[in-house]
């Protein structure tokens, strides 16, 4: 199908703009607080409905990505240092915010020897010293090349859910995931597993992208094969004029049989939603 085709918005997938006290109170302590947030960089389309219910994804090591995936509309480039202050930041964050569920996220920082894993921790460790009945969820880069330790050194911070997003099916990763690799991504769940069998994982696929319904069945299979317990499965929307063009708008009742499939080989968390994303309703 052709990419550079223009596809008319379903009503489905239409919403207000963001508004209201407790949205701009949301906006207003990031922002003075001198927070990076997925929800903003990656131009989400639940950032009206999350940041209105008083609750944010924080995006830590800063807003630079090393890879340019097509998919993503964050900045792509050579990061900065580490910021040795937004671990606090964080922690006050969650403070003001009165976050009692609180998902960690960042861009890929394939410069670094351990992909961003001691920050991740840092963070962690920083909130919970103000915040000691917090909940935390984290979405992780692949730690393409330095798995073993990456989660030695987070292994310090436990408890958590651990996400990582497949994003899409093997067959697209060379098109919108460059620079990442499935069995990769597959493994460092199944990694995650082995070492902290109590620990809940959790992944993510988007829709729309060209798949076809056998390859969907196919990566939630997969995901279960090394027991991945969650799952979101939302739809891909065009985050930016550089980003992939939309192939299909999946209709709300086929993200309904997804559900029922994903339920049926045994996912114990499923959200399937055209906005479902994968930190979206997360306490839930």
């Amino acid at each position: 199908m052709n990419q550079n085709i223009k596809r008319r918005l379903p009503e489905w997938l239409k919403r207000p703009l963001p508004a209201g006290d407790s949205f701009n109170n949301t906006s207003s302590i990031i922002e003075k607080l001198g927070l990076e947030t997925i929800c903003t960089n990656a131009n989400c389309p639940n950032k009206g409905q999350c940041w209105s219910r008083g609750t944010a994804t924080v995006l830590i090591l800063g807003n630079t990505c090393t890879r340019n995936c097509k998919f993503c509309s964050v900045a792509k480039g050579t990061p900065l240092q580490p910021d040795k202050q937004e671990p606090q930041k964080i922690a006050e964050l969650a403070k003001q915010l009165k976050l009692k569920y609180l998902v960690i996220t960042s861009v890929t920082r394939d410069d670094l020897p351990d992909g961003g894993a001691e920050q991740f921790r840092d963070v962690i460790d920083t909130v919970r010293k103000e915040n000691k009945d917090i909940k935390i969820e984290l979405l992780v880069p692949d730690f393409k090349h330095c798995q073993d330790e990456a989660l030695e050194i987070l292994s310090g911070a436990l408890p958590f859910v651990f996400g990582h997003n497949i994003e899409t099916v093997p067959r697209l990763y060379k098109t919108a995931r460059s620079g990442a690799d499935y069995q990769t991504s597959l493994k460092l769940l199944e990694n995650v597993k082995k070492l902290w069998p109590d620990t809940p994982t959790k992944s993510s696929i988007m829709l729309g992208l060209g798949e076809t319904d056998d390859e969907i069945k196919q990566v939630l299979t997969d995901l279960r094969s090394v027991d991945c317990d969650r799952v979101a499965i939302g739809q891909y929307l065009k985050p930016s004029k550089d980003s992939l063009e939309v192939v299909e708008y999946i209709h709300p009742e086929k993200f309904d049989f997804w559900a029922d499939f994903a339920k049926q080989l045994g996912f114990k968390w499923v959200m399937s939603s055209p906005f479902t994303r994968s930190s979206y309703y997360a306490e839930d």
